[in-house]
């Protein structure tokens, strides 16, 4: 009975990462043309606060908004984040949300790092690098958390919230960047995410 339980588990397990893998196709051009936005948290702004989720402080540095395409995506489980932040997206706009270019990128994520390689640079590296970013993802709430978790490959974004520093009870850190023009460690936004939706592009 226990090799019919494992084998049925394995199946589901299987077809579930068939299902997160699967992409959105949008055809060539630019889909997502906007450069995301950043504007400095207010005093008066009503979520200028230090948000409290388990165990962990979540201290606002700036408002976020974005449209891109999700270029990949990755669920963590078993990270010290991920009842946290359980959802990566690596996001193109501008050049990097354009099917001509990304199909000659080749792009993972893997230890909450969004890697690229190329064969011949379909675009120059710097372009590559201004406009796509890895997004660590902190819902909400629950109705944001089933959202995120719906997210396709190749859809079309919309994301608003907070760029955070995440404080551990130990007192360790986990600090957004602020900059998209940054690379390497410490270059991803974390983001608390008060609003996402997810649309295809109308053709």
């Amino acid at each position: 009975m226990n090799r019919y339980i494992i084998g049925a588990a394995i199946i589901l397990s299987v077809a579930y990462l068939q299902w997160e893998s699967r992409e959105e196709t949008q055809g060539p051009g630019i889909v997502a043309p906007k450069t995301p936005v950043q504007w400095a948290v207010k005093s008066t702004d009503s979520d200028n606060v230090i948000t409290q989720i388990d165990e962990f402080q979540l201290l606002p540095l700036a408002r976020f908004g974005i449209e891109a395409r999700v270029l990949s995506r990755k669920t963590y489980w078993m990270d010290a984040l991920s009842d946290l932040s359980p959802i990566d997206l690596a996001l193109g706009w501008g050049p990097m949300s354009n099917e001509a270019v990304l199909k000659d990128i080749e792009i993972s994520q893997r230890n909450r790092f969004f890697l690229w390689r190329v064969k011949q640079f379909p675009i120059p590296q710097k372009q590559i690098e201004l406009h796509a970013s890895n997004m660590h993802l902190i819902p909400a709430d629950d109705k944001v958390a089933l959202m995120l978790k719906s997210i396709r490959v190749g859809q079309i974004v919309s994301i608003t919230g907070y760029l955070v520093e995440v404080r551990k009870a130990d007192g360790g850190r986990w600090r957004s960047s602020l900059s998209r023009a940054d690379t390497g460690a410490g270059a991803c936004e974390i983001i608390l995410v008060k609003t996402v939706l997810a649309k295809n592009r109308t053709r």
